[in-house]
């Protein structure tokens, strides 16, 4: 039998609890280890401009209140215990819908867990930071498409992220395998198997459960290692199709990234509306109407006068609408003034949604979705098939990345902290991780 270290270098014999402890850095193909390094910069970069959202003001007030302990909350001057930190991180990141994810899953591994990561991770390297993050990534997508391949609802991101945050958390905490597999069953059968379309059809702080499946899977690791006792998790032991290509197959290759803060299934819309305002030099006077086809669950993103940032957020035509007044979306146009804009509102209101069979036969693997849009004059023009931009087949460029990040994080903590956290995460896997943790752990 191949000792843990043969493990390490030959990653292809590798099971799921193997990866869990066993994994290493250098194990990690080049490009993986450079799209660990993106996704968290991408994570720590939407959580900055989350951390002004109300909804994270909610959640922090509440965790250092209900959840008290010594670990410092991120930007912010107070502490809480692991599952408080967890919580209120993972909630604050969900808080701006710009992370990254995975098309397989309907939904996003990192911002459960990072969350994770973080509260157990004060006192690692930099190297086992990403390591752990990297191991998540690969676990969390291998979970989410079990979990789909064997029950008919549609669960939030926290469902099966609880799953990697307790395999990420029992990593750092440094458990037995026999213990790291109890951690697993508490997860899974606690994880949070909320119905996303629920919160698709009424937008509220509810989101996608990312900080609830965080929360979930720091608690099962901790309970695991006093001696409690999980059932197997049935996505981890009864589906062994789905790991049969550990250490072959790399999901985090697989991540997408978003160009703006609004549900996946809006974008490839708002890409539409944008390329044919720029082919026809449209202003938005020029339009009448727009008529959107996709796939059914978009259409169910129905809000066309958002009255919150959550509502514009899981909202098909007022992002649209704002492509088509403004030319652009960014974090700014899902709150305070451009959501009182008259003619956002005016084009939002005279928005159509078609379902179509094509676009529902490529989901979820591509979300596609075309705009026609009919002029004042009478004239009607027509996109072709768009998909959102960033997917992992054509990705962004790093300085792309970098240009997110500055766009996110400037505003609210200001250039030179942001120039420090993005080398800070560049460079993690050459120091400890506590230029990072510095970083972001002083408040705003």
């Amino acid at each position: 039998m191949a000792s843990s270290v043969d493990r390490s270098r030959n990653t292809a014999l590798m099971t799921p609890l193997d990866i869990v402890h066993d994994l290493t850095w250098t194990a990690l193909p080049r490009d993986v280890q450079t799209q660990v390094k993106l996704c968290l910069l991408d994570l720590i970069g939407v959580g900055i401009a989350g951390r002004a959202t109300r909804l994270s003001g909610i959640v922090h007030d509440y965790v250092t209140s209900e959840h008290a302990g010594q670990i410092a909350l991120p930007f912010d001057r107070a502490t809480a215990s692991a599952t408080g930190v967890a919580l209120a991180y993972g909630m604050t990141i969900d808080s701006i819908d710009a992370h990254d994810g995975f098309n397989p899953a309907k939904g996003h591994i990192g911002c459960p867990l990072w969350p994770a990561v973080f509260a157990n991770g004060a006192n690692a390297t930099g190297k086992e930071l990403l390591t752990a993050l990297a191991m998540g990534y690969e676990f969390g997508a291998r979970c989410s498409i079990a979990q789909h391949q064997s029950v008919p609802d549609y669960h939030t991101s926290g469902s099966w992220g609880a799953v990697a945050a307790a395999a990420a958390s029992a990593r750092l905490q440094g458990l037995s395998a026999e213990h790291t597999r109890e951690a697993l069953g508490i997860a899974e059968y606690h994880g949070p198997r909320s119905q996303m379309m629920r919160v698709i059809d009424h937008p509220t702080m509810l989101k996608d459960g990312s900080g609830w499946g965080a929360m979930c899977g720091v608690s099962a690791a901790r309970l695991a290692a006093r001696g409690f006792t999980g059932a197997p998790a049935i996505t981890v032991e009864e589906q062994p199709e789905v790991w049969a290509d550990l250490g072959q197959h790399w999901y985090l290759r697989e991540q997408y990234f978003k160009p703006y803060p609004v549900c996946r299934w809006a974008q490839a819309p708002v890409e539409a509306m944008l390329a044919l305002r720029a082919r026809h030099r449209l202003q938005s006077g020029d339009i009448a109407r727009i008529t959107i086809e996709s796939f059914h669950e978009a259409t169910r993103l129905a809000k066309a006068d958002p009255k919150t940032t959550e509502e514009a957020q899981y909202s098909t035509s007022y992002p649209v609408a704002v492509a088509a007044v403004l030319g652009q979306l960014d974090a700014a146009d899902i709150a305070g003034e451009t959501m009182q804009n008259p003619e956002v509102l005016r084009l939002s209101g005279a928005l159509v949604m078609r379902e179509n069979s094509q676009a529902n036969t490529a989901f979820p693997l591509q979300r596609m979705a075309r705009v026609a849009v009919t002029l004042h004059d009478g004239r009607t023009l027509s996109s072709g098939w768009h998909e959102p931009k960033w997917e992992h087949t054509h990705p962004p460029t790093a300085a792309e990345l970098y240009d997110k990040f500055s766009a996110y994080a400037q505003p609210v903590i200001g250039a030179t902290r942001a120039e420090a956290l993005q080398r800070a995460v560049l460079a993690l896997d050459q120091t400890s991780s506590a230029p990072l943790y510095n970083l972001l752990t002083q408040p705003i």
